[in-house]
């Protein structure tokens, strides 16, 4: 699933392509999505501008005249590409690499732009959604309003970070991954953050010392503006829309590299996998205490 980076570059890529550009028709091909498409909903948008795309955590905004948001999730394998009038591509996912053919049949909805393109949706497993709301209401909105704040934002800060786990007795993996505590981070680089802060993701939060949180805080920012510069993370072949792939993969520590030499010179151990709360976790026995 694409985590923060990945869709920071999908937003940044669709702004280029879509942002000014007017809704001029909208074909449903399918419409069972995570949440069923509302067909009357997406109708309103016809004629509409889209006047910008924003992030929140792992969502992407689309913000219209009359004060109209499109909420949309990707998902698993949901992705947005562009055709122009010469049926020229341009991919913006998490999931890049399509089979034409094979994979038209999972273009769910069709954006018919001003610009001469259409914008389409394409989701294998469904499991991302797309849903349309008032601007008004994105403050109390169900997938927004428990989201903690943004990692790259100034409130995401060691007072914080203290004050957040104080009493609790979570990993600390765990509690990267929480997105009622900092929005965006997933399993990729959690993993990441943990292995340059030099701390086991099985370490409990309150035996966490103050100069921890202050390693995970700048090492979170670091990792993440670095994603972001180099594309994303191209794990099942993510791309932006102007079908570029991440290059961050190549600079992968320890996610995905179960058995291989830890990648501090000055060390001679393996990486090693376990799983916790179910998702793989990889550190370095003897770099991460």
């Amino acid at each position: 699933m694409p985590e923060l980076p990945e869709v920071e570059v999908v937003k940044r890529s669709l702004t280029n392509k879509a942002q000014n550009s007017i809704v001029k028709a909208i074909k449903i091909n399918d419409g069972r999505l995570r949440y069923k498409i509302d067909r009357n909903h997406i109708r309103k948008i016809i004629g509409l501008k889209i006047e910008k795309i924003t992030r929140r955590s792992k969502y992407l905004l689309f913000y219209f005249n009359r004060d109209i948001v499109m909420l949309v999730h990707l998902g698993m394998t949901g992705k947005f590409f562009f055709l122009n009038r010469t049926n020229t591509k341009y991919k913006t996912s998490f999931y890049y690499n399509i089979d034409e053919k094979k994979d038209k049949k999972h273009n769910r909805i069709i954006f018919n732009l001003s610009n001469n393109q259409k914008l389409i949706y394409n989701d294998v497993r469904k499991f991302g959604f797309i849903k349309f709301l008032n601007k008004n209401q994105i403050s109390e909105n169900l997938h927004l309003k428990k989201l903690g704040p943004e990692p790259l934002h100034k409130k995401f800060t060691f007072n914080y970070f203290k004050k957040y786990i104080l009493g609790k007795n979570r990993v600390i993996k765990e509690t990267l991954m929480d997105q009622t505590f900092v929005s965006g981070l997933g399993n990729i680089y959690a993993n990441e953050i943990l292995f340059f802060s030099k701390i086991r993701p099985t370490k409990k939060t309150k035996d966490l010392l103050d100069d921890d949180i202050k390693k995970v805080i700048r090492f979170t920012k670091k990792i993440l503006f670095k994603a972001i510069m180099l594309g994303g993370s191209s794990i099942k072949d993510f791309s932006s829309s102007n079908g570029k792939t991440g290059l961050f993969q190549q600079h992968f520590s320890v996610y995905g590299r179960k058995g291989e030499k830890c990648t501090n010179k000055t060390c001679n151990n393996h990486i090693v996998k376990i799983v916790i709360a179910g998702r793989a976790s990889y550190y370095c026995p003897k770099c991460q205490k």
